[in-house]
């Protein structure tokens, strides 16, 4: 339901002006929804509450389908395809191993934003361009408060992977560095 304030504005604005307003709004979510890896990510939206003992119930676990060269190590990689499984990522995973991550493909390549609802961990989000280190979110935290943080570069993206917070120091990964992506061949 609208605010009071909400509806003072929509009501104070001509027909003309509504049509406008409503034209940006709609423009704004549209534009947002396309920068975001969750749903949730937009303004006024707000996650479903979620007790501990349903969190582990609640994580999605993908098969192994690509591995990554990063800093002289191979990362064996969940990949996010498909919308959902973007959105859900790595939400309500209690651990992730040193040598396991989560690859997130972005095509065509555009700018992408990740937050940190529903995730218990910190995590290190490595995003890429070609192959290629364009910028790295450190040791990101938890989301404790809504709306949450979003993280990522404002340049155009075509791969994010995720790593348990501080393992991309650890890798001696660096912006510019080269990172290779190897897809498994599917299991009959």
């Amino acid at each position: 339901m609208a605010s009071q304030a909400e509806q003072k504005l929509y009501y104070s604005v001509s027909r003309p002006g509504r049509l406008v307003a409503a034209g940006l709004a709609i423009g704004l979510n549209v534009g947002l929804l396309g920068c975001t890896s969750s749903p949730w990510a937009i303004a006024g939206n707000t996650p479903p509450a979620t007790q501990p003992s349903q969190a582990a119930s609640l994580a999605q676990s993908l098969p192994i389908s690509a591995e990554a060269q990063m800093g002289g190590h191979v990362i064996q990689l969940e990949v996010a395809r498909t919308p959902q499984e973007q959105a859900k990522g790595l939400m309500y995973r209690s651990s992730l191993p040193d040598d396991r991550g989560m690859l997130f493909p972005f095509s065509p390549a555009r700018p992408v934003q990740f937050w940190m609802m529903n995730v218990p961990i910190s995590l290190d989000m490595v995003f890429l361009r070609n192959g290629v280190v364009r910028y790295i979110a450190a040791n990101v935290p938890p989301c404790t408060a809504t709306p949450c943080p979003t993280y990522g570069p404002r340049v155009a993206i075509d791969q994010v992977i995720e790593l348990r917070g501080g393992r991309a120091e650890e890798l001696g990964l660096k912006v510019g560095d080269r990172v290779s992506v190897r897809f498994l061949e599917s299991q009959p």
